[in-house]
């Protein structure tokens, strides 16, 4: 009776050793899989930037700017305020269309966010003027291209290096247009989305300035109403 009980404890023994052994590689292989995800997912946690910029004197106020990461992690007013735009003195700006390489614009790093899923714009066209939002779906072959080191060659000090296109610039023109670029301080831009944004119905700043939208320059004001706005060139 001793021996039978002691071959039993064995054996329960030896199966317990095997489950344990079997959840232990299948938990194993599912931690590989979620940090082989992870991996893929972000870049090493290195930051990325969000800026805004606009064609010659079609100012632009940003009223916020908001990013949902992959995460689906919200990060508020992202962006904000002036939108990098030339205005150039006696009406020899370009404001049609777009630079061959665009850089960032005016903005900073998103601090804290894994890459973008998804970027929530809400600003004023100062040049017609009116309020625009554009919900801008950042797509998979985008997150590709961010996560992805490139040889580059900087002009600014002749050296090659291995850069990312952490930069995501946003261009934003009448009609409720935004354009955006990915690039990087030694890389080319390239274009990853397009989308024509709504009025925001509520008006400036939801609603609570009365209906008025901040001051265009006037330096662009006087080109506006010399050559008025191109629609149709962005």
């Amino acid at each position: 009776m001793t021996l039978g009980n002691n071959y039993l404890a064995a054996s329960l023994r030896i199966k317990s050793a095997k489950l344990i052994l079997k959840y232990a590689g299948l938990l194993f292989g599912l931690l590989l899989i979620a940090t082989t995800q992870g991996f893929a997912q972000s870049r090493y946690n290195e930051p990325w930037s969000l800026g805004f910029g606009a064609p010659d004197y079609i100012e632009v106020w940003i009223e916020t700017a908001d990013v949902v990461d992959i995460r689906e992690r919200v990060f508020r007013r992202a962006g904000s305020g002036i939108a990098s735009v030339l205005t150039p003195k006696d009406n020899k700006g370009e404001p049609a269309g777009w630079p061959k390489s665009p850089g960032r614009g005016a903005g900073r790093d998103v601090l804290g966010a894994d890459l973008p899923r998804l970027i929530y714009v809400r600003w004023q066209s100062l040049a017609e003027p009116q309020t625009y939002e554009a919900y801008i779906v950042i797509p998979e072959s985008a997150r590709e291209i961010m996560r992805k080191p490139e040889k580059a060659f900087c002009r600014a000090d002749g050296k090659w290096i291995t850069d990312y296109r952490a930069d995501i610039g946003i261009g934003l023109a009448p009609g409720g247009i935004a354009k955006v670029w990915l690039g990087g301080p030694c890389l080319k831009s390239v274009e990853i989305a397009r989308v024509e944004g709504t009025i925001n119905p509520r008006g400036p700043y939801k609603g609570k300035s009365g209906g008025k939208h901040r001051p265009l320059s006037e330096t662009s004001k006087a080109y506006i109403e010399k050559f008025g706005i191109p629609y149709g060139n962005w």
